[in-house]
């Protein structure tokens, strides 16, 4: 599963962004659609997203609140409303950037939707919930040696059990930086809502209805760096690079870090000329990736991809170096010293990323080192 919480768009190309996640902003020549096509800009108010509607409310009460006072059985008895079928029967929709009434009328969420409703849910049935935001995570899709997506926002809920604050997600497939999650204000969740409703407006070419959006999410948080890179986009894309360019060099301020948003900056310098901030810009940016464990493990997919083993076994090793606990960057390491021959360095990292992965790994990377057992003995048994 899994876009982003912080949709985020870029100029150009990004080395490290996979395509599944941010829309690539090259220059336009396809027409925006005709005006008559673009839905008409309906921004529900900040009550109208949390607002829990009044059969949720009746199933709430009776398969949750009805069955318990314990806030540990509420909150089991609320995942199975969410996800069993004689309750919501949740679909994830990478698209469904809804309100929780949205949610309750299509059955269907993405990350944020779902983080969203269940904080309402949960607090409506007296358990303690919060929005939580993670700076940068990696999740990994069906087969992960190749459906893997890097971002930089993501968002979940926390629920309080005994004193104690537990994370709940959507996405059982994350790797979380090492800041982990952290709280975040009801302004901050409003402005990743109407972030991704602005980015999912520019992708269908609906400019009007995307800048009503991110209007919306500088409204609740002006300090968001993510939606101030968004409308540098959108104002590049409208010719207005002036304010493209204030729009950039803000969220740079507000997070020097922000890889899409130096990656546009960058971009955009090289082409008013600007080659000298721009190169600045790419600098920060290396320097940046250098020192970002998911950004080195990106580019190692990507040199694995390309055929680079030399090179991708150089990144998977510094992003070990720099995360040596997530046991899927062991497991890229073990790969391409696998195919570069090195089998007993591909033995040791698979045993170490079996190590590290626990009991939901296990069989899998067990499997995998009897596979590699395997095929060595084939070797051998032919020399």
């Amino acid at each position: 599963m899994y876009r982003p919480a912080a949709r985020i768009f870029v100029l150009a190309l990004a080395a490290l962004m996979a395509a599944p996640l941010c829309a690539q902003d090259h220059p336009r020549t396809d027409a925006i659609p005709p005006i008559g096509s673009i839905t008409p800009v309906e921004i529900p108010s900040p009550e109208q997203v949390f607002a829990i509607p009044p059969a949720m409310r009746a199933m709430l009460q009776a398969q949750v609140m009805d069955r318990s006072s314990s806030r540990e059985q509420r909150l089991q008895a609320l995942v199975e409303m969410i996800f069993g079928r004689q309750g919501l029967d949740l679909q994830y929709d990478a698209n469904a950037t809804y309100t929780v009434g949205e949610v309750w009328q299509q059955r269907r969420a993405n990350c944020l939707a779902f983080t969203l409703m269940f904080v309402a849910l949960a607090r409506e049935a007296g358990i303690q919930a919060r929005v939580q935001e993670v700076g940068q995570v990696v999740s990994w899709y069906q087969d992960q040696d190749a459906g893997v997506v890097y971002s930089v926002g993501h968002v979940n809920a926390g629920v309080e059990i005994a004193g104690r604050y537990a994370t709940v997600d959507l996405d059982r497939n994350v790797l979380y930086d090492r800041h982990g999650p952290q709280p975040v204000s009801r302004a901050r969740a409003l402005a990743h809502f109407y972030n991704n409703r602005g980015a999912e407006r520019m992708a269908d070419g609906d400019l009007v209805g995307a800048r009503a959006f991110f209007d919306a999410a500088v409204v609740q948080d002006r300090a968001f760096p993510s939606v101030w890179n968004n409308l540098g986009v959108l104002d590049n894309r409208e010719g207005n690079t002036d304010a493209a360019r204030q729009a950039l060099d803000r969220a740079l301020r507000l997070d020097g870090r922000h890889d899409a948003a130096l990656t546009n900056a960058s971009a955009l310098y090289r082409r008013l000329g600007l080659d000298a901030q721009a190169k600045a810009l790419e600098r920060r940016l290396k320097s940046v990736q250098r020192e970002d464990p998911f950004a080195q493990y990106m580019l190692g997919t990507q040199a694995e991809q390309a055929g680079r083993l030399a090179e991708a076994i150089r990144h998977y090793r510094q992003a070990v170096r720099l995360y040596d606990t997530a046991h899927q960057f062991h497991f890229g390491l073990a790969r391409v010293y696998f195919l570069s021959g090195q089998l007993e360095r591909a033995d040791r990292e698979l045993t170490r990323a079996q190590l590290l992965g626990g009991a939901p790994e296990q069989a899998r990377y067990q499997a995998k080192l009897d596979s590699l057992a395997r095929w060595r003995a084939q070797q051998q048994a032919r020399r």
